[in-house]
């Protein structure tokens, strides 16, 4: 299998999880802001990738799945570092990572249906969402805006998840 640029892109992106996780934990000058950093060109590649995937006919089955688990994963990762340091409470992740799993299995019966579920704006909105607030959790910012933060990344995941649910609810007929 030959490799597009765009799966290429993907696979950074997975390499890039480990480095923000190590810059996170490893206590020296600024390196929240080497985190971010790498947090966010790491985030800003899924759109680069699905750009080029789509506008140069790079479209694949690698990309399909590993594109969607290589976002989860950069997404949890960062997520668990912030239960760990007591920065979001445990329940509000398993809220995050429970939607993923229902949403990936609802995507799952849907194409055993022969039926694709495009990612919703909801679903869009809950990705940028969590990024931006992830971010900010990685800048020196009052406790109340790190609440805030996890705060709205649980009501955009539950929102995009009832939401995909109610939309794909044929799919269980």
């Amino acid at each position: 299998m030959k490799l597009t640029t765009a799966s290429k892109i993907t696979i950074a992106r997975v390499a890039l999880i480990p480095v923000v996780l190590l810059l996170m934990y490893i206590d020296f000058p600024g390196h929240m802001y080497w985190a971010l950093a790498v947090f966010i060109i790491a985030s800003c590649s899924d759109f680069v990738d699905g750009y080029i995937a789509r506008h140069y006919n790079q479209v694949s089955n690698f990309g399909k799945f590993v594109d969607p688990l290589a976002d989860k994963l950069l997404v949890i990762s960062v997520m668990l570092v912030y239960v760990d340091w007591g920065y979001m409470p445990a329940w509000a992740a398993i809220i995050v990572v429970a939607r993923e799993l229902c949403v990936t299995g609802l995507r799952l019966v849907a194409v055993e249906g022969g039926k694709v579920i495009a990612a919703a704006w909801s679903g869009k909105i809950k990705t940028a969402s969590t990024m931006v607030c992830f971010c900010l959790m990685m800048l020196p910012v009052p406790k109340f805006v790190i609440s805030v933060c996890w705060i709205i990344v649980v009501l955009t995941t539950v929102y995009s998840g009832v939401e995909y649910f109610i939309k794909n609810a044929d799919v269980f007929k």
